[in-house]
């Protein structure tokens, strides 16, 4: 008579084998441009806040660019910037900071090729001291690092 342990162990091993997929290496796609629009952040009454993201996660995103020739546009389209409020510690975070986009790679017929939702999530305090005067700047900007390393990551640079 088969244990219950043994039974459980073969039941398992059965399910994860049923589940097993086979990983397709896709190979990576040349990027010749690179794109952010931050239009909607503005629209949202944060246009300040969008001309300071724009050039912080162009300057991220430079290292995935690749090809020199015709190569996919990377676009990239901020969508929502919330900055919780914060004074120091956990006891008075009412949440995390977030910073949501969506990666599109075009390619040079202008086809779309895939899309990544990115949504980053940071605690508040990354940004350091809670009583500095550009504490606020520097939560965005670990947002927009974080946002970025999610983005090459999705598309393989």
């Amino acid at each position: 008579m088969l244990s219950r342990r043994t039974a459980l162990t073969g039941f398992v091993a059965v399910l994860l084998a049923g589940c097993q997929t086979t990983a397709q290496t896709a190979s990576p796609v040349a990027i010749q441009t690179i794109r952010v629009d931050t239009a909607p952040l503005a629209t949202k009454g944060q246009s300040a806040t969008a001309a300071l993201i724009k050039p912080m996660l162009e300057r991220e995103l430079a290292s995935v660019r690749t090809a020199g020739g015709r190569g996919a546009t990377l676009q990239v389209t901020v969508t929502g910037l919330y900055l919780t409020s914060y004074a120091g510690g956990q006891a008075v975070t009412l949440g995390n900071d977030t910073l949501e986009s969506e990666a599109r790679l075009i390619g040079a017929d202008g086809r779309e090729i895939a899309r990544y939702p990115v949504l980053a999530i940071m605690a508040p305090s990354y940004g350091g001291a809670w009583y500095r005067p550009d504490v606020n700047q520097r939560r965005i900007e670990a947002l927009v690092a974080s946002n970025a390393q999610w983005i090459r990551r999705a598309v393989g640079g």
